[in-house]
């Protein structure tokens, strides 16, 4: 006789074979498993805080990532690693910095554009490109300069400190001006920092040796 845990899983399996039905086929979709303050179990078609994980997507944005392999992030890392050093060394920014948001932000893919519309290798929003003046941010080039720049700036703005440079980064700078000049309280933003700074870090030391 199959136990609690067991009917749980299949409902679940079930619930959420169900819900795909339901999406057409050619929309982008994704679903997310959400625990709530009662223990309760939620399905939504959107990240939530608090306790969630990804369970399913589909559409473009699948077939996309699916195509983009570790093979192919390396070669792209190797093909624009000359522009990030020569940019890093014009605007007097370590070169392992621009690796390092570059790695989180895009996985060295050019053409990665989010859900946000950000949008190539330093996942720039329209408004920050046209700010810079990156007439295409699938160009390399165009957008790490836009992107560079703007890092730059920020942190300049916020004295060097680069957890809040980042922060703004990732958040906009209103938002960590919002907060006290402190990093923003939402998770996105919280885990980012620790991401590029940890492969900052990486870098750092292998630059080193």
């Amino acid at each position: 006789m199959p136990t609690l845990k067991q009917l749980r899983q299949r409902f679940y399996s079930i619930l959420i074979l169900w819900v795909c039905l339901c999406i057409p086929l050619s929309a982008e979709a994704e679903i997310f498993k959400y625990r709530g303050s009662n223990g309760g179990i939620h399905f939504t078609d959107k990240p939530m805080k608090g306790n969630y994980r990804l369970l399913w997507r589909s559409g473009k944005n699948r077939a996309r990532n699916s195509n983009y392999s570790l093979e192919r992030m390396r070669k792209n890392k190797a093909e624009v690693t000359p522009l990030i050093e020569n940019i890093a060394k014009e605007l007097h920014l370590h070169p392992g910095l621009l690796h390092a948001v570059v790695r989180v932000e895009s996985a060295y893919n050019p053409k990665a554009i989010s859900r946000k519309g950000a949008q190539g290798l330093m996942q720039l929003m329209p408004a920050t490109a046209n700010r810079y003046g990156v007439n295409d941010s699938y160009d390399p080039k165009q957008n790490l300069q836009g992107g560079a720049q703007y890092l730059r700036d920020l942190l300049k703005l916020f004295e060097f400190d680069i957890k809040l440079a980042l922060a703004a980064y990732n958040a906009g700078e209103n938002a960590v001006f919002k907060y006290g000049k402190k990093i923003p309280p939402y998770p996105e933003t919280q885990n980012y920092v620790k991401k590029v700074l940890n492969e900052f870090e990486r870098n750092r030391l292998a630059m080193l040796n």
